[in-house]
């Protein structure tokens, strides 16, 4: 696994031992950041973070700052080297806490991110959950976007609270679901 393009393209990242973290391929990856756009300037949260590969994509193509949150012990060392190993301590924060925490504290301090990257264990009910909280859209900066994988065969909701869908793609068994504040079509008017 590598950072695809960018500042950092081409490093290659850690991922902890084991399957129980599910990095998003590199092609789904590059796929998935084709559709995004530039990411420069932009604030981004990475939830389910895993080995931080998205966030830290993201932060290889300009964003200005990545909070990541995951819960397991393994992946947040892993991603804390990941996050060492780039030189990018300064523009990250890595919280060790249950997704569902995190939005709550991260909307206690009143944090707002233009890319919310939502990569839930696929089998887990706790996506639905989560992407329910997030439809609040508090967390969401005007224009901003909440980018859902998930398995294919199993899409989330259309609408979740604020949260509408806007776009749907997929790469093989792998289905990204973009949602945005308000109406049908707000992804269009976002800078992709």
């Amino acid at each position: 696994m590598r950072i695809i393009s960018g500042e950092a393209g081409g490093r290659r990242l850690r991922a902890p031992r084991g399957d129980a973290t599910r990095p998003t391929a590199d092609r789904v990856r590059q796929a998935l950041f084709d559709v995004l756009g530039d990411a420069t300037g932009r604030d981004v949260l990475d939830l389910f973070a895993g080995t931080g590969a998205l966030g830290l994509e993201a932060l290889s193509r300009g964003a200005r700052g990545a909070v990541f949150v995951e819960q397991a012990p393994g992946a947040v060392r892993t991603l804390r080297a990941n996050v060492a190993a780039l030189g990018w301590d300064a523009r990250t924060r890595v919280l060790r806490l249950d997704a569902r925490r995190a939005l709550r504290l991260l909307e206690r301090e009143g944090a707002r991110f233009d890319w919310i990257f939502l990569d839930p264990p696929y089998a887990s009910p706790l996506g639905a959950a989560v992407l329910g909280d997030l439809g609040s859209g508090a967390l969401v900066s005007a224009g901003g976007l909440v980018v859902c994988e998930h398995d294919r065969r199993r899409p989330p909701a259309d609408a979740c609270g604020a949260l509408v869908l806007a776009d749907r793609r997929r790469w093989g068994q792998t289905e990204v679901s973009f949602y945005a504040v308000g109406a049908r079509g707000a992804a269009s008017d976002h800078e992709r």
